[in-house]
């Protein structure tokens, strides 16, 4: 298993989707993942800390696997199948280990306010993952953020067929 983080979630410039970057910990190659603006708006939440009126979906996840007794491990984006993303939970409870089916967005989402590390398969990430060019990893935006691995990304899509949403 590889562990990355949230690096960036981007807008796609010609669709609703939106873009999830995972970056890897200590090297820079990333997976791209596209996503619902719904998605990518949960993610966006958990990822800034915002605090929300009410529970979202995923913070009432969060809840009830602390009022079941229960702890999440941490979240893997599993598999790659025909263009869509698998991920699971892996949850600790009465002694057990628990793995539960989730799309990657999902388990993003929850992992992120929870603050539990995020893995990728090797096989995931050596099938999908990509690795921005040398002279875009030296351009960074004004604010500072790095968006080299976003430019390298997208010159790598074919913009007129996206992917599956996960």
């Amino acid at each position: 298993m590889i562990e990355v983080t949230v690096e960036t979630i981007q807008v796609s410039l010609v669709s609703s989707h939106r873009i999830v970057v995972l970056k890897e910990i200590g090297a820079e190659r990333c997976l791209p993942i596209w996503i619902g603006p719904c998605e990518a708006e949960a993610i966006s939440v958990g990822v800034k800390g915002i605090d929300v009126q009410r529970p979202l979906t995923h913070d009432l996840i969060a809840n009830l696997l602390d009022a079941l007794d229960g702890e999440l491990s941490y979240v893997q984006v599993s598999e790659l199948a025909d263009n869509t993303y698998f991920a699971t939970l892996v949850i600790s409870a009465a002694e057990a280990e628990i793995e539960v089916d989730s799309r990657p967005s999902d388990a993003i989402a929850v992992a992120v306010r929870l603050g539990v590390p995020i893995y990728v398969a090797e096989s995931v990430m050596n099938d999908a993952g990509i690795v921005p060019e040398k002279d875009l990893l030296a351009n960074e935006g004004e604010d500072g953020e790095n968006l080299g691995v976003f430019r390298s990304f997208l010159s790598s899509l074919n913009l007129d067929e996206p992917q599956d949403k996960s």
